[in-house]
């Protein structure tokens, strides 16, 4: 592509570089999916091939030779033009709530500049306060003061962290593991350490980002962790599994896999046209300019006004604001109102009048979970909504998924991945070369749509056999095209595998690390440090009483484990209860000591192979790069 196309569709992107904010998967680097990203939110829909032609430009002129394009690098030294990067820098300078900060970086002595909207601090620091108020471990942090810097030092501990995740994904972290008494510089690390991988677990991208980043409160790194972590929260529910009134936004004709498909953001604005379309007026298309009024938020209010119960009371809601000309005064008093539903959060006047998008999501995502305004769906043209529901396995396939940075984000396994685009990026993850010159991008041809994608699941079928060397048997490009269950998740399988054996523990080569080695290896330590558990398999019945997995974290890490908290017994005397208490234990004390696990409690105490596998791949990865230092 001209270079002089590039710089002038950057320059009409800079408005929503600025407004997305940094580095969407906080490496501090431009990537491919990034750059992609900032055309779509643009309205430029390159393919994807072009995206990453101009990412090949730009690292063919990288300042600092470190094949890595930082920000800086990407804006100011690489874009030659004058006129532009002084056009870039007076956009930021004048654009109201932008905090700028920089200085020198690890990778370059040029500097890098990152900047921060002082308004999303605000919103988080005022719904962490709220969150926290009464959790006892956070007292010494809370209430923090939104007009100043303590969120960025909030996170220096890491329990601040821990306890969000925990917020967004109840149980995801053993609370017994965070370190909250005489706290040092390693036992803080360690809780950052725990966090860094308990939110890669549920599904953010903490590619790049370490304890140390964290420690030092880099304000918009800080800011992506708590806005990635609200997020997974906020949306959680955000589905047909968790709300079935949500079927009642299927449009006419559609089927309900489409439906499924959606991201909890299109779900959302789906949920508030039809409350629009009940209360008869005009519907929106975004968060931003087409809420900049109030005018869709004072019928959306009462419209689940009208639905709603509250303490025994109709909450009536006063629409003569609607009749105020002062935008700012009409969205107070908009919020006015919906502090009656006790949802006034996240926004001030000035954010629903500037249009702030991510500011907007998480004020009408709070309203959706507190007030969904929604009729039981029950059975809808044959549909049993109650038997809609996503597996604990293909929940941990998506968060793994995702924590990679793909693009676009998962949000149903199979539709999502039925154009093979998200598992050709899984390829090159796992170090397998695409050839992406014989891929398809979106936007496909009206006539030929689907056949483009098929093409693509059969490359990615001839990349699985041919070069990763996968067993493929009976699975082909048609399969993945369709969405068929089985053999999506057999195809995904073998690439989460290949990435924990080689990526994670960094063994060399996945597909030729066996589980036999594996194996041989957790019974071989064990052995070596006199402990009693030994395994005869993945599928052994001991694994669901945690206590191979203590013992090797022991090994590894010792002292790390407190063994007053470990339940013992035998596997056939020991409770369910005994069971799920030690494998949570389990789980983020792996995750604690450095082991990127996937694997959930659950795995565990079920004795799933699969995922046991690569919980113990995890720690003797861990564990022979701490015995190699």
């Amino acid at each position: 592509m001209n270079l002089i196309v590039v710089y002038d569709l950057l320059y009409m992107c800079v408005h929503f570089f600025v407004c997305l904010g940094p580095d969407i998967d906080n490496s501090g680097y431009v990537s491919d999916f990034e750059l992609h990203e900032l055309f779509r939110e643009a309205s430029f829909h390159l393919p994807g091939y072009q995206v990453r032609e101009i990412i090949e430009t730009f690292i063919a002129g990288d300042t600092n030779k470190d094949e890595k394009i930082s920000f800086e690098e990407f804006i100011y030294q690489e874009l030659k033009s004058k006129k532009f990067s002084e056009t870039f820098r007076k956009s930021i300078t004048r654009r109201d709530g932008i905090r700028s900060f920089g200085g020198l970086s690890r990778i370059s002595s040029e500097g890098t500049q990152h900047s921060y909207a002082d308004e999303e601090k605000v919103a988080f620091v005022r719904w962490i306060n709220k969150a926290l108020a009464k959790d006892t471990d956070c007292q010494h942090l809370l209430p923090m003061n939104p007009d100043n810097d303590s969120l960025f030092t909030s996170v220096r501990d890491g329990i601040l962290l821990c306890k969000m995740i925990n917020i967004s994904q109840p149980d995801t972290i053993d609370e017994r593991v965070i370190n909250t008494k005489k706290l040092t510089t390693f036992t803080m690390r360690d809780n950052l350490v725990l966090a860094l991988n308990s939110a890669s677990s549920i599904g953010c991208t903490v590619v790049n980002i370490d304890a140390q980043d964290l420690m030092a409160g880099k304000p918009h790194l800080v800011l992506g962790m708590f806005w990635q972590i609200i997020k997974v929260g906020l949306l959680a529910d955000i589905k047909i599994s968790k709300n079935e009134g949500l079927i009642n936004l299927l449009l006419h004709g559609e089927e309900l896999d489409h439906l499924m498909s959606l991201s909890p953001e299109e779900l959302l604005l789906r949920w508030v046209n039809y409350h629009l379309r009940n209360a008869g007026t005009e519907t929106i298309d975004n968060f931003s300019d087409d809420i900049k009024d109030s005018r869709a938020y004072f019928h959306l209010l009462n419209q689940i006004a009208i639905h709603q119960e509250y303490s025994f009371r109709r909450v009536h809601i006063d629409m003569s604001g609607l009749s105020e000309r002062n935008l700012e005064r009409r969205a107070e008093l908009m919020l006015q109102q919906a502090a009656k539903l006790e949802c006034r959060q996240f926004v001030s006047p000035l954010d629903v009048t500037s249009g702030n998008s991510k500011l907007n999501l998480a004020f009408v995502a709070n309203m959706f979970n507190m007030h969904p305004g929604l009729q039981h769906a029950g059975h809808i043209n044959g549909i049993d909504v109650a038997q809609i529901e996503e597996s604990k396995e293909e929940k941990t396939f998506r968060n793994w998924i995702n924590s990679l940075g793909v693009s676009p984000h998962v949000n149903y396994l199979y539709r999502d991945l039925c154009d093979g685009l998200v598992i050709l990026q899984l390829y090159e993850k796992v170090n397998v070369a695409v050839d992406w010159r014989r891929v398809n991008h979106p936007p496909y041809p009206i006539l030929g749509k689907n056949m483009k994608k098929l093409e693509n699941c059969n490359y990615a079928v001839r990349l699985g056999r041919e070069v990763a060397h996968f067993s493929l048997v009976g699975i082909g490009g048609e399969n993945i095209n369709e969405g068929s269950q089985m053999h999506t998740l057999a195809l995904v399988w073998q690439l989460m595998r290949r990435y924990t054996v080689m990526v994670l523990s960094d063994l060399g080569d996945g597909e030729r690390l066996g589980d036999q080695i594996i194996l041989n290896w957790v019974n071989t330590t064990l052995s070596q440090k006199r402990k009693d558990t030994q395994i005869s398999g993945f599928k052994d019945q001991l694994i669901s009483t945690s206590l191979p997995v203590f013992d090797l974290i022991d090994i590894i890490a010792p002292g790390s484990v407190r063994w007053e908290m470990v339940r013992k017994g035998d596997k056939k005397r020991m409770s369910d209860e005994d069971k799920h208490n030690n494998a949570k234990y389990a789980v983020s004390l792996a995750r604690k000591i450095g082991a990127r696990v996937y694997a959930l409690p659950d795995d565990l105490v079920e004795v799933n192979p699969k995922m046991v596998m690569t919980l113990f791949a995890c720690l003797m990865g861990h564990g022979m790069k701490k015995a190699n230092h």
